[in-house]
């Protein structure tokens, strides 16, 4: 009997020590007390870009075969946009535009390898970004064109070329999986979100992490190719366009680097939807007061199948997810067209089919980082309480070069029915990591400092609570869980109705065993939060076991329980045995 009293109690130790497994929390563990990972010292804060002579960055196809293949998502998981560019764009003093009507715009697609019996056809254009000033160059691009494809079968997978088969000019075969039809019951598998991209040694590791963990669809909340780092002459990019550029007569760009990004991300956008919103780097200003020119011309996004009838904000689903991306840089006020779009878009959604809201744009209104800090408190003024009306469950953001995420929070106090705010412009671009807190001694901005380049300047001290009377905090705020300056990007898995597993994956731990910068549980309480706004359901529990995604196996609660029955159950076995020996 001695024996079974020790192999007892080494069971009893065994199940003690699994049970201390730290557990992924969930956001009705919280509000929890905010948390402060500085940059790893070992760390540099940036890199250079990658050269336009990278073999990554080459133009791999001669004219007129298509490259810098991308697909995006439609409105309606039956549907997908695919786009592509042909021809050699140009750039010198004086450039004469390509003829877009020269080159079709075909898509050839089926459901079999090898097999494409069905055929749709789109449109063509180019843009050209044009500088009337002496030693600037100008330059137009190749033909871009956008193919819309209707008609499909939501969560199946497609095989495609695409290009003109009237020249013999179709590209090598690409296929795509169409998103799951809407449902509180379906859900996208993995949903990337990142910004702030750019092009750099940092930003190639992002994407070769982000594709390592397979995505169903890309959030891309702007800054993607930072082309307004250069001189139109091209040169080495800049962290920093002003200091190096003092006396340039307008914010220049050098647009080959825009042919050179969609090059390198063509492995993953000619596979995977990549969702895309305007940042402050796709501004570009040139003649006549023109802006957004490769923006507008380059990216398909659904804005008249949504209603938008703008490519600078629309909404889409994707299974029992409604997005909504928004506008930073187009007019937002509530007498704005965008404003009244949305809130139509919003009183439209019926939660027992898209029980979850994601909304995105491109500059935080919750930010206790010292870059950006306050910047856009006009948006957040015209448009917060409308998001928190209709219950959008989280807010993904970019423009500050790092982590945070926020404890629920409506107008700056805690609220377990706002939304979970989380920056991600940390994608690796050539501005560097940004590194200072508001609240560092030293550290707070001026009032004139972050000045939005749209809209107004709406800077505030803060009425209540522990910074009342002051502009910062002197402490993280209590509205901050969690910032990290580091590189990286993020992962949604939407689970079930109610809960959704965020994990954000450090770029430095890329071959290491654990990539886990930031994980959670964000959980809906429809019931609590939504009683104003229509029917709501939830019969959905605590996912008891579910692959973070990363790949690890299970973690905290989850794997205790696990081990807890294998444990509890050779326990009982092994007794069992004994009794019956006995």
């Amino acid at each position: 009997m001695t024996r079974s009293i020790r192999v007892l109690f080494f069971l009893l130790l065994v199940l003690l020590r699994i049970s201390s497994v730290k557990p992924i929390p969930t956001t009705l563990d919280g509000p929890f007390l905010p948390e402060t990972r500085r940059l790893d010292p070992s760390l540099r804060r940036g890199s250079d870009d990658v050269p336009l002579d990278d073999p990554r960055l080459a133009k791999k196809v001669k004219s007129p075969f298509p490259e810098q293949i991308a697909i995006a998502a439609s409105f309606s998981p039956t549907s997908i946009w695919v786009s592509w560019i042909t021809g050699d764009a140009k750039i010198g003093s004086n450039v004469t535009p390509l003829d877009p009507s020269t080159v079709g715009s075909e898509v050839w697609y089926g459901e079999e390898s090898g097999k494409y019996p069905f055929v749709k056809r789109g449109k063509a254009e180019v843009y050209s970004q044009l500088y009337p000033f002496e030693g600037l160059l100008n330059y137009t691009s190749g033909i871009i064109h956008h193919v819309r494809i209707d008609g499909l079968d939501p969560g199946k997978r497609y095989y495609y070329k695409c290009g003109d088969s009237s020249l013999m000019a179709l590209s090598e075969e690409h296929s795509f999986e169409t998103l799951p039809s809407s449902s509180a019951n379906n859900f996208p598998h993995r949903i990337a979100v990142l910004g702030d991209l750019g092009l750099t040694s940092n930003s190639t590791t992002t994407i070769d992490h982000l594709t390592q963990n397979d995505p169903t669809i890309i959030l891309m909340v702007g800054d993607m190719s930072y082309a307004n780092q250069y001189l139109t002459t091209g040169g080495n990019g800049t962290s920093c366009f002003s200091c190096s550029f003092p006396n340039a007569p307008i914010r220049e760009t050098y647009q080959p680097r825009w042919d050179a990004w969609g090059r390198f991300m063509e492995p993953l956008t000619s596979k995977i939807p990549m969702m895309v919103i305007e940042g402050n780097h796709e501004i570009e200003p040139q003649v006549g007061g023109a802006t957004f020119a490769s923006y507008l011309s380059r990216f398909s996004v659904p804005s008249k199948e949504c209603g938008s009838n703008s490519s600078f904000y629309y909404s889409f689903n994707a299974g029992g997810v409604h997005f909504i991306m928004l506008g930073s840089y187009v007019d937002y006020n509530q007498t704005s067209a965008q404003y009244s779009w949305l809130k139509v878009d919003l009183h439209q959604v019926d939660r027992q089919v898209t029980p979850w809201i994601i909304a995105a744009w491109h500059s935080p209104w919750y930010n206790s980082y010292s870059s950006h800090y306050q910047e856009f408190e006009c948006m957040r003024l015209e448009m917060e309480e409308l998001l928190y009306q209709y219950g959008v469950d989280i807010v993904f953001n970019g423009h500050v070069h790092a982590y945070e995420r926020m404890n629920r929070v409506f107008n700056y106090t805690l609220d377990p029915c706002g939304p979970v705010y989380i920056t991600v412009g940390d994608g690796g671009n050539i501005e560097k990591i940004d590194v200072d807190y508001a609240d560092d001694p030293g550290k707070c901005p001026s009032e004139s400092d972050n000045i939005p380049e749209f809209g107004g300047v709406c800077h505030l001290n803060f009425s209540s609570g522990p910074a009342k009377g002051k502009f910062c905090w002197t402490q993280q705020p209590e509205w901050s869980a969690f910032r990290e300056s580091s590189f990286g990007h993020g992962i949604l898995e939407a689970i079930n109705s109610t809960f959704a597993l965020w994990t954000w994956h450090h770029n430095q731990n890329l071959y290491g065993e654990n990539s886990t910068g930031d994980q959670i549980y964000i959980v809906r309480q429809p019931e609590k939060c939504l009683s104003d706004v229509g029917k709501v359901t939830s019969n959905n529990s605590f996912p008891a076991q579910r692959s973070p995604s990363n790949g690890c196996e299970l973690r905290g609660v989850q794997r205790s329980w696990f081990f807890s029955i294998i444990v509890l159950g050779s326990m009982s076995v092994f007794l069992g045995f004994r009794l019956h020996v006995h």
